[in-house]
């Protein structure tokens, strides 16, 4: 009878509502406080955990960012430049380095490209360039990083060297009649010049094969030539270290007159 009684306790008991409710909201409570012990054990075993940077150089901006977030690194871009013949929004710099050991949340300061050239503005005393020494000119502008080229030699009874007009984007800026005071230029382009020379007659053509373009370009100009058609086409950047692979006249040993161009092939170093 007791056995009997037992059971019809149990059986009353696990059809009650309320006691049913109770056991439910146990089995809930135990459930939570497990999965928050187990949060906190994962938590204090990863914590102070150090992750290997990433090398984000050389790739843009958006997909480095993802990338990082998906770290839970943040990235900051603290500095932007303009490098010719590159695209904006690509890394150039990072900090920390790539490979680095670091914690999670860690800010990743990088350098990115800009998407437009700088824009210089050349003044007094630089301009007007019309009968100026070409060297000292072309000095000046390299420090701006502006390129320059001789377009021709002229004779002229002012001195040698001396700029008698400047081109820019196939556009006469300067000349005996035309004496700009203020020229905007995006930083990495090229200025042509037509210098006087008060030499005459024929020069031997020299030999500029194997030599970077930069050194080519001195030694041309300096043997009172040109620089004529450039192939392939390179932006200035690549074109002032690429190699001469070729040239048309061949230095033979023949001669032409002063002034005349020199074209070349190049190869990307």
């Amino acid at each position: 009878m007791r056995i009997n009684g037992f059971f019809s306790q149990i059986s009353q008991l696990l059809t009650n509502r309320a006691f049913i409710l109770n056991i439910l909201g146990i089995i809930l409570f135990v459930t939570l406080v497990v999965f928050g012990i187990l949060q906190w054990l994962e938590h204090y075993t990863n914590h102070g955990q150090k992750l290997e940077m990433p090398d984000y150089i050389n790739q843009h901006i958006s997909k480095a960012q993802e990338d990082a977030d998906d770290r839970s690194f943040k990235m900051i871009v603290n500095d932007s430049v303009h490098i010719v013949g590159k695209p904006g929004g690509i890394i150039q710099n990072q900090n920390p380095k790539g490979g680095s050991l670091v914690k999670e949340d860690r800010k990743v300061y990088v350098t990115t490209t800009k998407y437009s050239a700088d824009v210089i503005l050349l003044s007094k005393p630089l301009l007007p360039m019309y009968g100026k020494d070409y060297e000292s000119i072309r000095t000046q502008l390299q420090q701006k990083a502006i390129a320059s080229e001789i377009r021709d030699f002229v004779y002229d009874p002012l001195a040698p060297g001396t700029i008698l007009e400047v081109w820019h984007n196939n556009k006469k800026i300067s000349s005996s009649s035309l004496t700009l005071d203020s020229y905007k230029i995006e930083r990495g382009s090229r200025l042509s010049f037509v210098v006087s020379t008060s030499d005459g007659g024929t020069f031997t053509i020299p030999n500029v094969v194997g030599l970077s373009y930069s050194q080519a370009e001195w030694t041309i100009q300096n043997s009172k030539f040109r620089i004529g058609k450039v192939s392939p086409e390179l932006n200035n950047e690549n074109l002032e270290s690429a190699i001469i692979v070729e040239q048309y006249p061949k230095a033979d040993g023949s001669q032409l007159e002063s002034g005349q161009a020199i074209d070349l092939k190049v190869k990307s170093p």
